[in-house]
């Protein structure tokens, strides 16, 4: 039996047959996939969307992999997405330009559909094992939002800020469940500094203020309209602030 997973991926390839059979075999195994004919459609979607992994071939139309990858590896909201390129190119220096750009791994064309699954699994692991070292190391970093746990300093793009208890362990659960929705009374249950009497629409009050003090990172926190909110470190600045 298949493990259940909700990882999504997004597959930027302008063969529509190679993308048809990429999504056949990682939905199979459980994941969400997100197509794209092209490198500008794909760095958009990169960079809207919540996403755990891109599969990024060199050659497509648009901005190419090469640009693409460089983009998404130099904006803090996407440089942490792993980037799997694929390459019909066979010199090993392709390989290397790729990777120089910041590609966290790449298979050959023709591949076989095993080893790119298990190449998918793999980087996913790492990510993962990335972010529980980052947890238990006492520093918890998206989209140049960082919290230092040890010292208990936030900052913003190296920018530091000042946070209430409430407001720093509202933003704090936010970005551990980057990309979940979390309830007004779950923010409420978790958050709520302690002492102090706190109703849900409180909540909003204490979102706005979050959101004036991340300055142009406000947006990264989203409003979910009717139930909460989630933390987003791949949105794109261009959505503005808040919904």
């Amino acid at each position: 039996m298949r493990e259940q997973v909700d990882n999504t991926i997004l597959v930027v390839e302008d063969e529509e047959d190679i993308r048809s059979l990429i999504r056949f075999h990682l939905e199979k195994e459980g994941f969400r996939v997100i197509e794209a004919g092209s490198g500008t459609d794909g760095l958009r979607l990169a960079r809207d969307l919540p996403i755990e992994l891109l599969i990024l071939d060199r050659m497509v139309p648009g901005l190419d992999g090469d640009e693409v990858c460089r983009l998404l590896k130099a904006d803090s909201l996407t440089e942490s997405i792993p980037i799997l390129m694929l390459t019909a190119k066979t010199e090993e220096t392709d390989v290397v330009v790729g990777l120089a750009l910041g590609a966290d791994d790449y298979v050959r064309k023709p591949f076989g559909t095993k080893e790119l699954v298990a190449r998918v699994k793999a980087l996913l692991r790492r990510s993962e094992r990335k972010r529980l070292e980052e947890k238990k190391g006492g520093c918890l970093e998206r989209a140049g939002v960082r919290l230092d746990r040890n010292s208990h300093r936030a900052s913003v793009n190296g920018r530091e800020i000042s946070l209430t208890v409430t407001e720093w362990n509202i933003l704090e659960n936010l970005m551990e469940r980057d990309g979940a929705v979390m309830t007004r009374r779950e923010i409420l249950s978790r958050c709520a500094a302690a002492g102090t009497a706190v109703v849900e629409r409180n909540v909003d009050v204490h979102i706005r203020s979050i959101r004036k003090k991340l300055g142009d990172r406000a947006g990264v926190v989203e409003t979910v309209r009717g139930i909460g909110y989630r933390f987003r470190a791949s949105r794109s600045r261009n959505e503005g602030k808040s919904r």
